[in-house]
């Protein structure tokens, strides 16, 4: 069964177990791969961007990760479906990746916090392998930069690469270098700054009932105000109306 798509972005089902394992068998075999964790913010720069929505829908693997899409897929023939969200993804990625012998490399973020999130893995998952740390500065790098960023990472011996810089950068990002890098790439967010304990998490029960966005709205506003809230009306009309039209015969 093909997977669905909300407002024109596919949405895998999936769960924490299925898609860590996905993950970590790709990379054992060695296969190129990029996984996004998709939520209203990237679905909605999805539907005002062709090219981007492209490279989302491209993706090996696109996961629930806002509530407001697993009630979609719930809606769309799904009603079992449970959240995927990026940064606890990660920790399952990173656990399975343990357990498999599997190396593991981050980018992105700041200097110090992708410094204080190695040592989180370390601490919370002995025997992780960490081959590979870079923060890149915030520029575009230039060509000969690139080129040395993926001849380390190859190098390294990392087969899973944990990326955090944002969307739609962290996914433009994995789709420009597919098919340089030979690892599976995941992009996840804010989870650097997670785990590093950076920034806050929203509470759980907010996290349920889907007020996640409120939470950061609040500890965030001038950076996230004009995201949440040009983003999330158009997010619920749309997603009413496409759920009207699937309704009709």
């Amino acid at each position: 069964m093909s997977s669905p798509y909300v407002i024109k972005t596919r949405v895998d089902p999936t769960s924490y177990e299925h898609a860590a394992s996905q993950v970590v068998t790709w990379a054992h075999t060695g296969e190129r791969r990029y996984v996004c964790a998709a939520n209203v913010h990237m679905v909605m720069e999805a539907y005002d961007s062709a090219e981007f929505q492209r490279i989302v829908n491209a993706a090996a693997l696109v996961t629930p990760d806002g509530m407001p899409l697993v009630w979609m897929l719930r809606r769309l023939g799904y009603p079992d479906q449970q959240r995927v969200y990026g940064p606890d993804l990660t920790l399952h990625v990173a656990h399975e990746a343990v357990k498999k012998g599997v190396p593991v490399g981050l980018y992105g973020s700041s200097p110090e916090t992708i410094q204080a999130f190695q040592r989180f893995l370390e601490t919370e998952y002995p025997g992780i392998q960490v081959q590979y740390a870079y923060s890149p500065p915030f520029r575009e790098l230039t060509r000969e930069e690139d080129a040395q960023v993926v001849r380390d990472i190859n190098n390294s011996g990392a087969r899973i690469l944990f990326v955090g810089l944002g969307c739609p950068k962290q996914e433009r990002w994995m789709a420009a270098h597919l098919n340089y890098l030979n690892l599976v790439m995941l992009g996840v967010g804010v989870a650097f700054d997670f785990h590093a304990g950076h920034k806050l998490q929203a509470p759980g029960w907010m996290q349920k009932i889907g007020l996640e966005w409120l939470f950061r709205l609040l500890t965030e506003p001038r950076r996230l105000w004009q995201r949440y809230l040009y983003n999330n009306p158009r997010f619920m009309i749309l997603a009413a109306w496409q759920l009207f039209w699937q309704k009709r015969p």
